[in-house]
Formats: structure tokens, sequence, C-alpha cells
């Protein structure tokens, strides 16, 4: 049994009604039908999502890997969840030599990883070294008080504003096109925000220039 964080998603081990769990499924659902080719689940936790984009795109995909940098959980994602297209490694984005290990990918999926991380501007541009000119990154993150500040969760580093989401993909308009925002609240996922609705968490989809390396 795969020991919860208190953050970690595992299915097996919820109730169907959990609410986070269904935020979780509902942000996969969305991604679904972006991937195409090799596709990447960097930061997959305990797998169910790798799984469930694997059955859904079967006949759009060559392979899905599903990266995480917790051993314990890469072997419980094993273990769990199997399908002929997918396998599971550990691995951290921020190591120069992951490139080599798994290659790059025409398709990448990224769901609360931003908060985890200490320098989110990095991060996206390691992940974006992992994207294929062309491709497809499904990126999201909870919002807060901004960079650099405390917020309530004892694993992130930080929350962004929404201001610095979307400021994350317009300065890096040299690397990024075709950007569009998404907001979610519970399992409701939107293009437009409703007035007097509060939207914790940002989901963007983009595309990496052809051009870019």
């Amino acid at each position: 049994m795969l020991k919860d964080t208190g953050e970690r998603i595992i299915p097996k081990e919820m109730k169907p009604s959990n609410g986070m769990l269904l935020e979780h499924l509902a942000r996969y659902y969305f991604a679904v039908p972006y991937a195409r080719g090799n596709v990447l689940d960097i930061a997959c936790g305990s797998g169910y999502g790798a799984q469930m984009i694997a059955k859904a795109r079967k006949k759009h995909m060559t392979k899905i890997v599903g990266v995480d940098i917790d051993l314990e959980t890469i072997d419980y994602a094993k273990k769990t969840y199997n399908h002929p297209l997918l396998t599971f490694k550990t691995g951290d984005v921020f190591d120069s030599e992951l490139i080599t290990d798994i290659g790059t990918f025409d398709t990448i999926i990224s769901f609360e990883t931003l908060e985890h991380v200490p320098d989110d501007r990095e991060f996206l541009t390691k992940i974006s070294s992992l994207l294929k000119p062309g491709g497809t990154m499904v990126i999201s993150t909870p919002f807060g008080q901004g960079r650099g500040k405390p917020c309530k969760s004892p694993f992130h580093y930080h929350q962004l504003t929404e201001h610095e989401f979307l400021t994350l993909f317009t300065e890096n308009d040299d690397i990024f096109e075709n950007v569009h925002f998404y907001y979610q609240q519970g399992v409701s996922i939107e293009n437009i925000k409703r007035p007097k609705v509060r939207y914790p968490l940002g989901i963007a989809v983009c595309n990496k220039r052809s051009n870019s390396r």
C-alpha cells in the first residue's frame, strides 16, 4: 500500500465521491483529446492518470511514460496500473540527464507540479526541452498569494497568482504559441471566467514553436 502524504491521489484508497479525486480525474479527462504520439506524464504520482490516457488514446499514441521523483510512488504505479503502451520511470525534470534517459515527446502533461518546485520558471524551461517542436503541453497549478509568498500547504513552495501563471507563457512567447488558459472549480473546467466565481486552479494548453529547440 502506498502511504498517503495528504496530497497524493490514490484512487484505490479513496471513496469515488472524494472531491479531490474527482478534481484530478477531471483534469486527466480534459487532457485526453490532446494526447498523441509519444506522451509524457511528468510528476505522474500513483499512475492512474497515465493509465487513463493510455486506455483512452491508444489509437493515437505510440507510448506514454509516467515519471515521478519518488521511487516508492513509481514502484506502486508499476504494480498497480498496467497497459501495453505505458511505462513508469523514476526521474527528476531538473536532472540534465533525464532527456537522455527518456527522450522527447509530442505531448507533455504535468498536473499540480509547479507549486512543488522552488523555481517555476526553470521548471518550465526544463519541461519545454523535453517537448518536441510543434508538440503540445497541458499543465496546471493552484492559484495563491504569489511567487515567494508562504501558503497553507506544507508541500508547496508557493502558489502563483493567476497573473504570474499567465505571464509564465507570455514572457516565453519565443518558445510557446497557441496558448489557451482554462479555469477549474471542482470538476468544472471553463475557458471563460464567469463573474463572481472563484477559480482556485488554472490550466494552460500550448504548443512549442516549430523553430524552438
